[in-house]
C-alpha cells in the first residue's frame, strides 16, 4: 500500500450548492472543520457518516460530463444502494437529479446525473 485515500473530488460550477445535494442523497456533515483543507467559496465537503468524504472544487468554465457520449465521458461514477429505488428515484429528482436511464425494470440499479452533472447509480439493495 502507498497511501490512504482520503477524499473524492468532484469539480462543479458551484460547490456549496453540490455538496448539498449529496448531503441530501447521502447524509452527513457538511464542511466540517478538517486540517486537511481550507474552506471557500469554491470549495466544500461533506464528511458521510461511513467514513467517505467528498470534496467539491469549483471550476469557473465547468464543463459536465455527457452520459454516456464518449466525447465528454463519465470519468467516474457513484454507486449509492437504496432501500426502495422507486421512493429514492421520486426523492433524488425533487433534489435537482436528472434521470439518464430507467433500465428495463427487470435490472436493480438506474442511472441519473447530479445537478452539476456527474452520473450515479441508485443500486437496489
Amino acid at each position: 500500500m502507498i497511501g490512504n485515500l482520503q477524499c473524492v473530488v468532484l469539480d462543479c460550477p458551484d460547490a456549496p450548492a453540490l455538496a448539498r445535494f449529496y448531503r441530501s442523497l447521502l447524509g452527513g456533515e457538511l464542511n466540517r472543520p478538517d486540517p486537511r483543507w481550507g474552506l471557500s467559496d469554491v470549495w466544500a465537503t461533506l464528511h458521510t457518516g461511513s467514513g467517505l468524504v467528498l470534496a467539491f472544487q469549483g471550476v469557473a468554465e465547468y464543463r459536465p460530463p455527457h452520459w454516456p457520449d464518449p466525447a465528454r465521458p463519465q470519468q467516474f461514477h457513484l454507486d449509492v444502494e437504496v432501500a426502495d429505488l422507486d421512493r429514492a428515484r421520486r426523492r433524488v429528482l425533487r433534489l435537482g437529479a436528472t434521470l439518464l436511464d430507467a433500465g428495463d425494470g427487470a435490472r436493480g440499479w438506474q442511472i441519473y446525473a447530479d445537478p452539476a452533472g456527474h452520473p450515479f447509480c441508485l443500486l437496489r439493495g
